[in-house]
C-alpha cells in the first residue's frame, strides 16, 4: 500500500517551546505531510481534554500570538517544503484584524488558516484575505450540517475543505463507518480536496479513510503521547515519530 497522507496537528509552545520543536521534527521525521499548528486559546469549540489541557498550560506561561507565529516561522526555515496550517479560533485574529493577522502569518510561511468558528458564508473577510497574501481559508465541514448548508459549502470553490468526522468534541475514537465514507463522499463532490479528522489514532483508521480523502488528519494522539513524555525529550520524538509512521503507513 502506498504511504497515506497525514496532517498532524501541534499546540505552539506545548509543552515548551524546544519540546514542541522536538515533536515538530519528529513528526517530519514520521512522514507528516502537513503540520496543522494550533494558536492556544482559551476557549476552544471542538477540542477535546487533551488539546484543552494543552492549550491552557501554555496560556499560564503567558504564550501571545507572536510567540506561535515565532515558533511557526522556526518550523518553516527548517522544513520550508512542509505546508504549515494555522488552527485557531475567530477572536484571536479578528482583534487584530483579520487583513493584518493574515499578512504576519503568510510572511511566517503559513499556507492556510482553520479557524472553525468562522463559518464559510460569514467568515469576516478571511477567505479575501487568505487569498491577497498567497493562502487559503479551509473551512470546516460536519455531519450536523443540513444537506441544503452543506451543498452550499461544498459547491462554494474552496481548494480544501475540513471534514470532522462526527459530531462533537476531538480525542475520542472515531468508528469509520458507511455513513463517515458516505459523508466524505458529499464534502467532495463540489471538487475540494478533503482532509478528515476528528479522533484518528490508529492505522486501521487511517486505512479505513486514505482512499476518501486527500489527507487523514491526527491531533490528540499525538497531544496525548507528547504529554506522557514531556519529562524525556528523547522518549517523545521516539513515540511521536512512530505514531507518525504509523498513520501514514510507513
Amino acid at each position: 500500500m502506498s504511504k497515506i497522507k497525514l496532517m498532524s496537528h501541534l499546540v505552539a509552545g506545548y509543552p515548551t517551546d524546544e519540546l514542541a520543536l522536538t515533536a515538530a521534527r519528529s513528526l517530519v521525521k514520521g512522514g507528516a505531510d502537513i503540520l496543522e499548528i494550533q494558536l492556544p486559546f482559551s476557549d476552544p469549540s471542538a477540542d477535546g481534554p487533551a488539546i484543552q489541557t494543552a492549550c491552557t498550560k501554555v496560556l499560564e506561561r503567558k504564550y501571545r500570538t507572536a510567540d506561535g507565529l515565532s515558533f511557526i516561522k522556526q518550523i518553516h526555515s527548517e522544513f520550508p517544503e512542509i505546508p504549515i496550517y494555522i488552527m485557531s479560533y475567530g477572536s484571536l485574529i479578528f482583534t487584530p484584524g483579520i487583513r493584518e493577522f493574515c499578512k504576519k502569518a503568510a510572511k511566517c510561511g503559513v499556507k492556510g488558516m482553520i479557524i472553525p468558528d468562522l463559518p464559510f458564508d460569514f467568515d469576516e473577510g478571511l477567505t479575501a484575505a487568505c487569498k491577497e497574501n498567497g493562502m487559503v481559508n479551509i473551512p470546516v465541514a460536519a455531519p450536523s450540517m443540513s444537506e441544503e448548508r452543506l451543498h452550499k459549502l461544498v459547491h462554494a470553490g474552496f481548494p480544501f475543505i475540513y471534514a470532522a468526522l462526527r459530531v462533537g468534541i476531538t480525542g475520542s475514537d472515531t468508528k469509520i463507518d458507511a455513513d463517515t465514507l458516505e459523508f466524505l463522499k458529499k464534502v467532495s463532490e463540489g471538487g475540494s480536496k478533503v482532509y478528515g479528522g476528528f479522533g484518528i489514532s490508529n492505522g486501521e483508521q487511517a486505512k479505513a479513510l486514505a482512499s476518501s480523502v486527500e489527507a487523514i488528519v491526527a491531533g490528540s494522539v499525538f497531544v496525548r503521547i507528547i504529554t506522557k513524555n514531556q519529562n524525556d525529550a528523547a522518549a517523545l520524538a521516539k513515540e511521536v515519530e512512530a505514531k507518525a509512521r504509523e498513520l501514514t503507513g510507513l
